[in-house]
């Protein structure tokens, strides 16, 4: 932010500013001194720049230090004498450092410098400390202000953001909720007038009744799946626990593909008990996409899925040659995105694109979680 870069070069500047007070109170001294510079007086000077350079040091040193120099040695190390109050004033010390001034304008009655703080103008001291006083007062309060308003800014600027994310979030479950309402109508739809002919099914061909029953089948649990997953839309104030996910294994989609025709060579190797069901989940999720894509651009086309649930990852590969695309197909293009997201969010990688003797490929791995058993027994 600007004012905390200002607040950075405000830093720079008080080092400047001190060690200019230091050197010159150092020349001063040793003017007054006939030109000697190792002397007691010089190096209670450095000492006054030293500790109000530093810091990390408890706040009354430098004011300590300062303040016994000035009242030894009256006017040559009144201006770091100044910073030391500025500096308490502005940190809401405004007592302490009235405390400090008047302790050295008293202890230079009994001292009686040289260059005592009450000559040449008897009062001229007390000027310079009391608008030390009142300028550090008036700096701490607009530095203090500055810092809050800043603070202001980025408070309405995260809250900004959190309400734009509301209202995003909001028109999307409303679109959503839009969504289940025209796909759970027309999904009933089809159920319902597959479930009608499907009781005719004595006078129709037996493929042809068994492609209502798998169509009929399919309606009503992708309109189950539908309110499932956006059910809960509809009540936003009714805070429920959803229910688990179905486990659907990829041999169902298989059965069903290869029931309505089209040609799928499945193998697998372990069991998909050893996967987590995160991965199950995908694994269903990429079987079908790939069949889905497999009837719409290659169809008639066979393909070929490999799955793999044993550990270290559980891995899909999926593979058709190409072919003639479906005449009636829905152009989505966001089935391969959500399911990229899907195996990103599981530590995985997923690749789909031509294959190497042409057709589609596609592929993915998603690597299994580290067994708590075993890392027990390596420690």
């Amino acid at each position: 932010m600007s004012w905390r870069r200002s607040a950075a070069w405000r830093g720079y500047g008080r080092w400047g500013l001190v060690l200019l007070l230091t050197l010159t109170a150092v020349q001063n001294t040793a003017s007054s001194l006939g030109g000697r510079y190792l002397t007691v007086r010089t190096a209670a000077v450095v000492l006054c720049g030293a500790v109000l350079l530093v810091r990390r040091l408890p706040w009354p040193v430098p004011a300590l230090v300062t303040t016994a120099a000035a009242a030894a040695w009256g006017w040559p190390t009144l201006p770091l004498l100044l910073v030391a109050l500025f500096d308490l004033a502005a940190h809401r010390r405004a007592r302490a450092a009235v405390g400090c001034a008047v302790a050295a304008l008293v202890a230079n009655v009994f001292t009686d410098p040289v260059f005592s703080l009450w000559r040449p103008q008897q009062y001229g001291s007390s000027l310079f400390l009391l608008l030390a006083v009142v300028g550090g007062l008036w700096l701490g309060n607009r530095r203090r202000l500055v810092e809050a308003l800043g603070a202001q800014v980025e408070h309405l600027s995260v809250e900004r953001e959190l309400r734009e994310q509301a209202a995003r979030a909001a028109e999307r479950s409303r679109i959503a909720a839009e969504m289940h309402d025209v796909l759970a109508h027309r999904l009933s739809l089809i159920a319902l007038h597959t479930g009608v002919l499907a009781t005719r099914a004595g006078t129709l061909p037996a493929p042809v009744a068994d492609r209502l029953s798998l169509l009929r089948t399919a309606s009503t649990e992708a309109l189950a799946d539908l309110r499932d997953v956006l059910g809960a839309l509809r009540d936003t104030e009714q805070v429920s626990v959803p229910a688990a996910p179905v486990l659907r294994e990829a041999e169902e989609l298989v059965e069903q593909a290869r029931t309505v025709g089209q040609q799928v060579d499945l193998r697998v190797t372990g069991h998909p008990e050893q996967a987590p069901a995160a991965h199950r989940l995908a694994v269903y999720r990429l079987v079908q996409e790939g069949l889905s894509n497999a009837r719409k651009h290659a169809q008639g086309a066979p393909v070929a899925i490999r799955l793999g649930y044993a550990p270290p990852a559980t891995t899909v590969e999926i593979t058709n040659v190409a072919g003639a695309p479906a005449p009636e197909r829905v152009e989505s293009g966001f089935g391969l995105v959500g399911l990229r997201e899907r195996v990103t969010a599981l530590g995985g990688r997923l690749h789909a694109g031509p294959g190497d003797g042409g057709g589609w490929l596609l592929t993915a791995a998603l690597p299994h979680p580290p067994d708590p058993a075993q890392n027990g027994s390596r420690t």
